[in-house]
């Protein structure tokens, strides 16, 4: 008896049930009424028309095949189809769909190949436009780009046909249910004690502070912990392209920006919403991301009283921040001087916090960078406080290095005397620096 071909036919033979049940249910069952159950309720009635149309079809299904096919049947119906499975899955940082055939997730900073697929092309696309359509977006040919979010504030991007040649394409950059913490980063090796601890004394302190790095680099969970640190008495707006930064601060407003309509109007844009957030009274305001005419707005912002604000920039280094704002600011069609621009950007920031996305998967904070006014040149002097300094690789491939802390009074040490952390910051950077103990740093 061949085994394998066996196991192969009961697979096809359970495909092809689910294919016929999914058409069946769709076209017996009143949609309307069925959404308004909770899924729970959905649930148990489908499995009880899944076992019911198998009879009908006299195919004999386990318990275990019944629930599967009920499952899949409800994640069709009200949730995001076979992705449901993925997203339910906690080890899993990012989903990314290449069309009907190709899902890929990562896990623990690789990507793998699954074996999940869509019935067909449309299938995909009305997934998609179900993901768009509950955070008041469209997905179609006259609009095939979109970002959203899902409930639980994981991000998404949509591209669809035309746009998309070989099918619509989505990729799900997904959040732990639990805000990480900086303690937390520190035990996963992304940064040092004295590391998170200046940062600390940073936030406190009221310092301007943009997080720097590629994609996938964990720009946005480092400033999500980060600002947890602000207290809880300060009003905090923060402005978003999709909403998914996690405060836990009980005097927050969250701003969101908005696509235009089909008749091209009604669109805000995250410059609208930083100029708007100005009017609102806040302590500080924190845009999830700059990356456009907003910039000039932010670091306006940050000059005129906000101090302890927050950004993300796409970067490759810190040093690279001060171009990308530069050029952002020119983005703003303000015909300001390049000198002018650069004297804002140096009254305005106080550190950039760059984070990498190691070969290895890893990610880690490889620059935490103080700006120290404009040069003799007048460029933008900066001092590293940290920096990450790669030594090699262990026999499981895992990058391992050291962290050199550059200076041992940090510019904003004055700051730190008015709340009275100057003792312990000096205390901090004098330990970073191996003075009391190895001089060529520490590792990590």
């Amino acid at each position: 008896m061949d085994l394998g071909n066996s196991s192969s036919k009961e697979s096809h033979q359970l495909a092809i049930l689910k294919k016929e049940a999914n058409e069946a249910i769709l076209s017996r069952i009143n949609l309307a009424s069925a959404l308004k159950l909770n899924p729970q309720e959905l649930r148990v009635k489908i499995e009880n028309f899944v076992f019911n149309f198998a009879q009908e079809k006299r195919s004999q299904i386990t318990k275990q095949e019944q629930i599967e096919i009920s499952r899949e049947l409800v994640n069709n119906m009200v949730g995001l189809g076979p992705l449901e499975v993925l997203l339910e899955d906690d080890t899993i940082s990012d989903i990314v769909v290449n069309g009907v055939s190709q899902v890929y997730v990562e896990r623990n900073g690789l990507m793998e190949l699954t074996s999940i697929k869509f019935r067909d092309d449309a299938h995909l696309l009305q997934i998609a436009q179900r993901i768009a359509h509950r955070v008041g977006r469209r997905v179609d040919t006259s609009n095939p780009l979109c970002d959203a979010r899902l409930p639980d504030g994981s991000r998404v991007n949509i591209v669809a046909p035309p746009i998309a040649l070989d099918g619509t394409s989505i990729s799900i950059r997904k959040f732990s249910r639990s805000a990480i913490t900086l303690q937390e980063m520190v035990s996963n090796g992304n940064l040092t004690e004295e590391m998170s601890r200046v940062l600390q004394i940073a936030s406190i302190c009221g310092l301007n502070v943009i997080v720097s790095g590629g994609t996938g680099s964990g720009k946005t969970t480092l400033l999500n912990a980060m600002s947890q640190l602000i207290d809880s008495h300060e009003r905090i707006v923060t402005c978003e392209d999709a909403a998914e930064l996690r405060l836990q601060q009980p005097h927050v407003v969250r701003l969101e920006s908005r696509p235009p309509n089909i008749e091209g109007k009604g669109e805000i844009t995250i410059r609208d919403l930083v100029k708007n957030a100005l009017r609102m009274r806040p302590d500080r305001i924190i845009v999830g991301e700059v990356r456009g005419s907003e910039c000039i707005d932010m670091l306006q912002a940050m000059n005129t009283g906000q101090d302890g604000s927050m950004s993300t920039v796409h970067a490759n280094r810190a040093r690279e921040v001060f171009i990308r704002l530069e050029n952002m600011v020119a983005m703003s069609r303000f015909n300001l001087p390049s000198d002018v621009v650069k004297a804002q950007i140096a009254g305005a920031v106080n550190l950039v916090v760059h984070t990498d996305r190691m070969h290895d998967g890893s990610r880690k904070i490889t620059e935490i960078v103080e700006i120290t006014g404009l040069n003799e040149r007048g460029d933008i002097g900066y001092q590293h406080l940290f920096r990450f300094v790669p030594l090699g690789q262990t026999s499981d491939h895992k990058i391992f290095g050291k962290y050199d802390a550059g200076m041992d009074q940090p510019m904003f040490l004055e700051r730190a005397i008015a709340y009275g952390l100057d003792k312990e910051l000096l205390s901090v950077m004098e330990i970073a620096r191996g003075l009391n103990g190895d001089s060529d740093g520490f590792s990590y």
